[in-house]
């Protein structure tokens, strides 16, 4: 598998810096995960404007899917759209969510569900989405969310998604190859139970979980990246990097 970053900027965009989005590709699969703010144009920059074969959505928070919108305008009135919908994993309320932020207008909202252009499939069992198998898993966040473990050709990679501490994510990263990893904050025992990792706890879930490589995303421009990934290595002495907008990673079998 191929991981290429297309933002990782936490909770908002940053200067010159788009939010959560990421490409996962295999097999000639091209597999979009999460599509915040930035993202459709970091996406052209990078491929060809519709090809993409499937989008998975951890979560309805803007920072991980405002640009769903953008997109639906993109595939419903460009001059040569595509011929069938995209197909769109997410939380049950995806289409309401989306639907309700694109037409504020209550006549507009009734006669308008996205149908014709995204496929959506609400998230919860295992499900094959190309050459991927994904497994999702409830985490520890406000809203419905979900973290993800993905597997093909015997290598894996688990992403956290936006999550506090919890079982979901040691069983979701229980031993895989990479382990992509949100950390917001620095660790203090201030910080809201139940929203994000620090640092350190996302270098502790590397290191209960046994993975082979650690990927540090979603790093607010208010928190230094710095701070986040010295505490992540304190705690996880396997290999350890922050990620960076444009960078492309291999997931491979990197476990010893």
């Amino acid at each position: 598998m191929l991981l290429t970053v297309l933002g990782c900027s936490g909770s908002i965009p940053g200067p010159g810096a788009a939010a959560s989005g990421y490409l996962l590709e295999a097999d000639g699969f091209t597999l979009a995960l999460e599509f915040g703010n930035g993202v459709l144009s970091r996406f052209q920059e990078e491929r060809p404007l519709f090809s993409m074969d499937a989008l998975l959505l951890s979560h309805l928070h803007p920072d991980h899917c405002i640009d769903v919108s953008s997109l639906y305008v993109a595939r419903k009135y460009h001059p040569t759209p595509p011929e069938q919908p995209l197909p769109v994993y997410a939380p049950a309320e995806a289409p309401s969510r989306f639907v309700a932020g694109y037409a504020p207008d209550a006549a507009e909202r009734s006669s308008l569900d996205f149908s014709d252009v995204f496929s959506f499939h609400p998230l919860g069992a295992p499900v094959h989405i190309g050459p991927f198998i994904v497994e999702p898993a409830l985490v520890a966040h406000p809203c419905e969310a979900y973290g993800f473990r993905i597997s093909h050709g015997g290598v894996s990679l688990a992403y956290t998604g936006d999550s506090g501490p919890c079982e979901a994510l040691d069983s979701l990263a229980s031993g895989v190859d990479v382990l992509l990893s949100e950390a917001s904050w620095t660790h203090t025992p201030q910080r809201q139970p139940d929203l994000h990792l620090s640092g350190r706890q996302a270098g502790e879930l590397a290191a209960r979980a046994g993975v082979g490589r650690l990927l540090i995303t979603h790093v607010p421009p208010w928190t230094s990246r710095e701070d986040v990934l010295k505490e992540a290595e304190s705690a996880f002495d396997g290999p350890c990097e922050l990620v960076v907008e444009g960078g492309r990673y291999e997931v491979v079998g990197e476990r010893t």
